[in-house]
């Protein structure tokens, strides 16, 4: 019994690790989005930078975390601690020396100040020297300094944004002042990725033991099979790195106003409500879906788990969208930045959709066909980029919003006839589809027609309706279901 409480209690404090630093962030977007803090055209340059840190950072780590803990348990620890570090220092280092030589080149391609290039190459780095440390107390079973070296990163950079968007400007408006020789004007984008350098290195220099105890050996024939083993897995986090983020670079590239892009990114940050139930809820679950896998009853629970996070994710779709208008003056505070809200709806499902997709890859998780799940993340990068290059010169952010509706509907189907044919599970797939479409239904009609949307009226009687609903035709199994 005390395996699987230490068990719980890991799963759960890991999850605060990641959950907790989200939320966060989540209230930079209110800074962010303040007025006089900074305009669209700047909140458009931040995305699309932040998502080409989100990129690049697959590519620095190229899979190694994922070969480390496959490696740990199976060889020699010492070696595959040494062997995977050594790796990422010399590619984080080679990394270094030619993006900085080469940032000029890399700002005129990317269409982003040299400055701002510099700033994103350092915290790139600085990110890829934790990776190891950070996955050897996961390792160790340390998850308590490993959340809070997690959540602290995320605090400390929550504070420095503060210090430099609001306190610095007021304390520098007198000249003879400390504050008034270091402050820049109308250099926000700088602040922020200033304040990402500060945190990273902070964070590094938490993890620096790491690096005093290292046996400093390379292990060149290790290394080859630890390569072997991710770069498959880097492919795939590329591929989920153009679903999630590519857009941003891709609207820039097509000629989108910045302010444009802006005013998009603040609006997507709504999916927040979604992205932190899914995260929380994959935390908690894939240990239980592993922990299932020989009981005879197993498939029949994975299906009944799925339809229950249909049910509850569903609520979150349908009460995010019914109440957007609320959210917006929560989270935008400028209202230049609710140009975008019609994206809304769009952004919000799909990243439903994306959690729906979640739970179906079970099939392939637990079949040992992981390469499938790379199929399918590429799937979806080419129907992301398809959609994106076809509907963005039409609807410009609009069609990327369509674009990740489709990329992630179309994982979703897909994962799911294939996990019908090789490993099939009994899911009452025209209950979810009803769920699903009454919500759908039901939030389009208080977002899109101005009579409803004018009057919280309607949106309290369909989210209230819709639980009634929901209520009425489960009671019975899902008070079992959380009983048991």
């Amino acid at each position: 019994m005390s395996l699987y409480k230490n068990l719980f209690k890991q799963t759960a404090i890991y999850g605060i690790a990641t959950v907790v630093p989200r939320m966060f962030s989540f209230l930079l977007t209110p800074l962010y989005t303040s007025p006089g803090v900074m305009d669209l055209d700047q909140y458009g340059k931040v995305s699309i930078i932040f998502s080409w840190i989100i990129f690049f950072n697959v590519l620095l780590a190229y899979g190694m975390e994922t070969a480390f803990f496959r490696f740990y348990n199976s060889e020699d620890k010492k070696q595959v601690i040494s062997t995977s570090t050594i790796s990422l220092i010399w590619s984080s280092v080679i990394f270094l020396s030619l993006a900085l030589l080469g940032r000029n080149y890399l700002a005129a391609v990317l269409g982003i100040e040299p400055e701002y290039i510099t700033y994103t190459i350092w915290v790139l780095v600085l990110d890829a020297l934790v990776i190891i440390p950070f996955s050897l107390l996961r390792a160790q079973g340390r998850p308590i300094f490993y959340a809070f070296i997690k959540v602290g990163n995320v605090v400390f950079n929550l504070l420095l944004n503060v210090f430099f968007l609001l306190w610095l400007p007021k304390m520098a408006q007198d000249p003879d002042s400390f504050f008034a020789t270091i402050y820049t004007p109308d250099f926000e984008v700088g602040y922020v990725f200033i304040a990402n350098v500060l945190a990273s290195f902070a964070t590094l220099l938490a993890l620096a033991p790491h690096y005093l105890r290292l046996s400093w050996h390379f292990n060149r024939e290790l290394w080859k099979r630890m390569m072997h083993y991710s770069l498959p897995v880097m492919v795939a986090g590329i591929a989920y790195a153009i679903n999630e983020s590519f857009s941003r670079p891709l609207m820039q590239y097509m000629n989108v106003p910045e302010s444009e892009i802006g005013t998009y990114s603040a609006c997507y940050r709504l999916t927040l409500f979604m992205t932190l139930f899914t995260t929380a809820y994959r935390l908690g679950i894939e240990p239980f879906f592993f922990s299932q896998a020989g009981n005879d009853n197993a498939k029949q629970t994975y299906a009944t788990v799925t339809r229950y996070f249909v049910i509850f994710g569903s609520v979150i779709f349908l009460g995010v969208v019914a109440f957007a208008d609320v959210f917006k003056w929560i989270l935008l505070r400028d209202k230049a930045f609710w140009e975008a809200m019609d994206v809304v709806p769009f952004v919000i499902l799909g990243s439903f959709f994306l959690g729906i997709y979640t739970n179906l890859s079970v099939w392939y998780k637990l079949s040992d066909q992981t390469k499938m799940g790379a199929y399918i993340s590429l799937l979806g990068a080419v129907v992301t980029l398809v959609f994106n290059i076809a509907l963005i010169p039409i609807w410009s952010y609009m069609g990327s919003a369509i674009g990740s509706v489709m990329a992630y509907g179309t994982m979703m189907v897909v994962s799911y006839k294939l996990g019908a044919k090789y490993y099939p599970i009994p899911y009452n797939v025209r209950r979810m589809t009803f769920y699903t479409g009454v919500a759908i239904l039901l939030a389009c009609m208080s977002f899109y027609i101005p009579i409803l949307r004018s009057t919280y009226i309607f949106g309290i009687a369909a989210f209230a309706g819709y639980i009634w609903l929901v209520y009425k035709l489960e009671k019975d199994s899902l008070l079992k279901f959380i009983k048991k």
